[in-house]
């Protein structure tokens, strides 16, 4: 999969900024876009199909599986996400830049295809503040804060496999985006 396009992968555990750090990244390269993750969770309010995720049925996603539409695909909190081959492909082709902001099990799955890519892995401060994020988008029973918080224990073990982490304080948001700015510039660099 060769593409005139980098893939920049930035993961985070849930409430760890990621969507964030991608909107300012975003208005920081010229030919940069989100790419657009699908998946079977509720739409929350304000959201837009096709802009914040490709929404699907249960049902259609499988199918899509089956068919073998997927980079890369997993289950996280009940809901399945994942990575379409012909978006994505599409999206290196027309862009720069191309964020996505899939999650440890993606990585990986870009590891095992070859898929070139710089993995960038946000980490709170600390695991109270990450709490805290998550109280605050709301829309979270305590019973999903505990099942999200035990999957972000696992995350930040897990993300010794990525290229970069950078610790995303809360409040600090454009030093983080700097940071990420350079990562970047360097790797790109590096892949002339």
């Amino acid at each position: 999969m060769k593409h005139k396009g980098h893939l920049i992968l930035i993961s985070s555990p849930s409430g760890g900024g990621k969507n964030s750090v991608i909107k300012e990244l975003i208005a920081r390269f010229d030919n940069a876009v989100q790419f657009v993750t699908t998946t079977t969770r509720e739409k929350r309010d304000g959201e837009i199909d096709g802009t914040d995720y490709h929404f699907l049925s249960r049902e259609y996603f499988k199918r899509k599986i089956e068919a073998d539409d997927f980079v890369e695909y997993n289950d996280y909190a009940g809901n399945l996400y994942g990575t379409e081959k012909e978006k994505l492909s599409a999206s290196l082709e027309t862009y720069d830049l191309v964020f996505s902001q899939a999650d440890v099990n993606g990585k990986h799955s870009l590891d095992k295809l070859g898929i070139p890519h710089l993995s960038i892995f946000l980490m709170p401060e600390s695991m109270d503040v990450l709490r805290e994020r998550i109280i605050n988008r709301g829309g979270v029973s305590e019973k999903k804060m505990h099942e999200r918080l035990e999957i972000a224990a696992e995350e930040l073990e897990t993300s010794k496999d990525y290229d970069v982490r950078v610790i995303n304080k809360e409040g600090e948001l454009d030093e983080t985006v700097e940071k990420i700015v350079g990562i970047i510039e360097k790797y790109r660099e590096k892949s002339k």
